[in-house]
């Protein structure tokens, strides 16, 4: 039954009660459901239950950033890095960029992505800023299937919607954990001193729009037996061939992420990534074997992440971004 729950609480409904909708969907109680995802949370299968929000349709820039460290560095410079709030990965990997980490910065910083970027490139040989031109695929939503399956359709997420000053306050608030009680939106109403139905209203707007990709479930890859994980980056000339494998590569439910990014030659020639997860490291090649087979691309990496330096989500519209500023930015 719990495996049943954590798939269908991967995409969270926004009604009054999410979780007797999600109840009656799997013909059990919702107490039923309530149980299993405190289970789940106790036992840390869940990493994080929580509003997800789209960091581009807030104003932030963004960017998938490399660096080459010296080996005997790449603790000190990562944990240096990690201050900043707005960098929400950070991994050591293989390869010859081996610090990989993904920021976010605020529209109104006092420094922008790339400035930033600068301050932690004084403790580094090299670096790459990597940014997103085309979104295959965004969204994780694992659960105990095969990596090889394939699911229609491309989880891409572009917004023109315009945030209110209520959103802001609706998100500074919800973004960090989502209730497990029978009437999460009502809590949060009353903290916000907000009528419930407004509060549904804002969020299936921010939905509707882009601006919330969704509330989910967020799973500890390793407890879901995902025990690898490869970041596969494609070096594809040809536009026509790039956008065959970037759809290809999206199709498959081992893969969680696919984007075309900006190369950086000559160094880094590569522009398309996707993140694969495996229950094995010979799972993942197998996948991206089995991928070059098919599209006949074979100017490829696997990176492999070695450490795990920081996993986190970002926080939006908080003080502590500034305050970050105010000492480093000088």
């Amino acid at each position: 039954m719990i495996g049943e729950v954590l798939k269908l609480a991967q995409d969270i409904p926004i009604v009054e009660r999410p979780y007797a909708y999600i109840a009656k969907m799997l013909g059990i109680r919702e107490q039923d459901v309530l149980n299993s995802l405190r289970k789940a949370k106790e036992e840390k299968i869940i990493r994080q239950i929580s509003p997800i929000y789209d960091t581009k349709s807030l104003g932030y820039q963004s960017a998938l950033v490399a660096f080459r460290v010296k080996p005997e560095k790449v603790e000190e410079v990562a944990n240096f890095i990690n201050t900043h709030p707005g960098v929400s990965h950070n991994y050591e990997r293989t390869g010859y960029f081996n610090l990989w980490i993904t920021l976010a910065v605020p529209p109104d910083a006092p420094l922008n992505l790339e400035e930033t970027v600068r301050i932690f490139a004084k403790m580094a040989e090299d670096y790459a800023i990597l940014r997103t031109k085309r979104v295959f695929k965004i969204g994780v939503k694992l659960g105990y299937d095969s990596v090889e399956e394939r699911e229609d359709g491309i989880t891409a997420y572009n917004s023109s919607f315009q945030i209110t000053e209520d959103d802001r306050i609706i998100i500074r608030l919800t973004q960090d954990e989502f209730p497990i009680v029978e009437r999460p939106f009502s809590l949060y109403a009353e903290k916000l001193g907000m009528d419930e139905a407004f509060l549904l209203e804002r969020f299936k707007k921010m939905n509707d729009g882009g601006v919330l990709r969704r509330i989910g479930a967020i799973l500890y890859h390793r407890k879901a037996g995902y025990t690898a994980n490869g970041m596969s980056v494609w070096r594809v000339e040809e536009e026509d061939r790039l956008d065959a494998l970037g759809r290809l590569l999206a199709s498959y439910k081992g893969v969680s992420h696919c984007y075309e990014r900006t190369p950086y030659p000559p160094n880094w020639p590569y522009n398309l990534y996707a993140m694969i997860h495996g229950k094995s490291k010979e799972e993942v090649d197998g996948l991206v074997e089995r991928v070059s087979k098919e599209s006949g691309i074979k100017d490829y990496q696997i990176l492999y992440s070695t450490r795990e330096f920081k996993k986190t989500r970002v926080r939006y519209f908080t003080e502590e971004i500034y305050r970050w500023y105010d000492k480093y930015a000088r």
